[in-house]
């Protein structure tokens, strides 16, 4: 078995050309950079969708303020995040950009989970479906971004 492993890796190695840079200038148009802070906007404007839908179902303030704060409870510690994967500290280098993620990663997590905590007595009357639905929609963008790439990535110039 370890032989066969060997001899896929040689023909791999054997295979494999570099771009030049033409072809890597192609690539990077086909394939460009998702854009953190664009996932982050579309995010709030689905809140306000869905705070606007909750309007329209329940004619109740207390759930669109309860949808809107499902919405922040993402929103805010997203953009959090995106702000401190976009600093000059995590372009230092590859292990700085990695420990950045996780560090930002963590902060966007506890943020999270301590305005879920704080729900209950920051918005009077909580409608907990309601803000639930602002949470999982907004939360859910992040799987949508992959799916709908021309909407979140931005225009390249040609």
């Amino acid at each position: 078995m370890t032989r066969i492993q060997a001899e896929v890796q040689e023909n791999v190695q054997d295979t494999f050309e570099p771009l030049t840079a033409e072809q890597a200038a192609e690539l990077r148009k086909r394939q460009p950079i998702l854009s953190v802070w664009r996932v982050v906007g579309v995010q709030a404007v689905l809140g306000l969708l869905v705070a606007g839908v909750v309007w329209l179902v329940t004619e109740r303030m207390a759930a669109v303020y309860s949808a809107v704060y499902g919405a922040l409870a993402v929103i805010v510690p997203a953009a959090l995040f995106a702000r401190g994967l976009t600093s000059r500290v995590a372009s230092i280098n590859v292990g700085a950009a990695v420990f950045g993620f996780f560090l930002w990663e963590m902060v966007k997590i506890g943020l999270t989970v301590a305005m879920l905590f704080a729900a209950p007595s920051l918005v009077k009357d909580l409608s907990w479906p309601a803000m639930l639905a602002g949470l999982v929609v907004t939360m859910k963008v992040y799987w949508v971004a992959l799916g709908f790439r021309k909407v979140f990535y931005p225009v390249s110039p040609t």
